[in-house]
């Protein structure tokens, strides 16, 4: 009885699935500040006894555990290779129970030096029937401070003091700092956050932030990167790239990459291509998608974004990789795996599919090691093996 009333899966599937098969209704960015609201208390007070009790049962339900899926990736140790992308805790007040919801670890973020807004709403829509999003909410955060802040209210220690978390962080361009001055607006948030930073991600890419995709240039990402590396106790950094860039664009950051002694990549953030869907209407706006500003996520992306690591992986396998965009079962994260990424993230699918889709995925790539006699995940990275039914 006690598994029922706590069952995470069950209450997702009967509340907020419905919502969710349809483009109107509840508007989704208030759903997602909604839920965002209601794990924002529920971290604040998990030493409560009856939150105890709460997570204890949610983690048994979306746990699992496995030598076998755990990895040691620049010196950080992941239970599992499955992370919540950033993008849906940027002001990082849950970041105290990602971990409870089957996550090897979270990313918080985008997070600017400055507070700001983002842009004019609406600006996130669902597309239901295609398993998508578009957004263009333009890094909307509470700033740096404010994040530091909700880590120190979650009791959540420092890099070097805890063992039971893995956060990575991700900084980007605050929208009020001129282009030539982002190096400075990257350092200010960087030298704050780095503290609690297993490892941080360089944001570039997103179609959201005028100007800000003009960072990929090599030259301008060179002087951006040289800065950060100087800084003190500066973790492990992965530079988060657009799925719209071709692949001479993309060797060309590989190439810095290496030069640079710059840990891995993020492919890939939001895409500015319709991948097909030009003409879907917007039912809100009433206008065509191929009108609309902002970036596609979700399952139209997952080929391109997987086209991408693989690209990535058989002309560098030193690069190591996290693999992001339309992830929305098993089947796919084995695929982004066996492409060359050593760590996957979830974002758009997890909203589709809900609090289940970790575990399954943890389970089915379980199931594809058992099968192909594999005794660690490591060994499937890159190895174009097939998923198997």
């Amino acid at each position: 009885m006690n598994k029922r009333i706590y069952s995470i899966s069950n209450i997702y599937e009967k509340i907020i699935s419905p919502i969710l098969e349809n483009d109107q209704g509840v508007d989704a960015e208030y759903l997602t500040n909604l839920s965002l609201n209601i794990l924002k208390f529920s971290s604040s007070k998990r030493e409560w006894p009856i939150m105890k009790n709460i997570f204890k049962n949610i983690s048994n339900e979306l746990c699992i555990k496995s030598e076998k899926l755990s990895q040691n990736i620049c010196g950080i140790d992941f239970i599992n290779p499955i992370g919540l992308a950033a993008g849906f805790d940027k002001n990082g007040i849950a970041a105290n129970i990602w971990r409870d919801f089957g996550f090897g670890f979270s990313e918080l973020g985008t997070v600017t030096k400055f507070p700001q807004p983002g842009n004019k709403k609406p600006r996130l829509f669902r597309l239901a029937k295609e398993q998508a999003a578009l957004n263009r909410l333009g890094f909307n955060n509470n700033g740096s401070t404010s994040l530091e802040d909700n880590l120190i209210k979650q009791k959540i220690k420092k890099t070097k003091d805890r063992k039971n978390i893995c956060l990575g962080i991700n900084f980007g361009k605050s929208k009020i700092t001129p282009l030539d001055k982002s190096t400075e607006d990257y350092l200010a948030s960087l030298k704050q956050l780095i503290p609690y930073c297993d490892y941080a991600t360089i944001n570039v890419s997103s179609p959201n932030t005028e100007g800000l995709r003009k960072l990929q240039d090599p030259s301008l990402l060179r002087e951006l990167l040289y800065e950060i590396k100087l800084l003190n106790e500066c973790p492990p950094l992965f530079v988060k790239i657009a799925p719209d860039l071709n692949f001479k664009e993309i060797d060309e950051i590989c190439k810095l990459i290496n030069e640079m002694r710059i840990e891995g990549l993020i492919a890939t953030n939001t895409s500015l291509d319709r991948l097909g869907l030009e003409d879907r209407i917007i039912l809100q706006t009433g206008k065509k998608l191929m009108n609309e500003s902002g970036g596609l996520s979700g399952k139209p992306l997952q080929i391109k974004a997987n086209n991408i690591i693989k690209h990535i992986h058989n002309n560098d396998k030193k690069i190591i990789l996290i693999g992001v965009g339309g992830i929305d079962s098993p089947k796919a994260a084995w695929e982004r795996i066996c492409s060359g990424a050593s760590l996957i993230q979830v974002y758009t699918g997890w909203i589709y599919k809900g609090p289940l889709l970790v575990p399954e995925i943890a389970k089915g790539i379980l199931k594809q090691l058992e099968f192909y006699k594999i005794s660690n995940i490591k060994d499937a990275i890159g190895s174009g093996l097939k998923w198997q039914d």
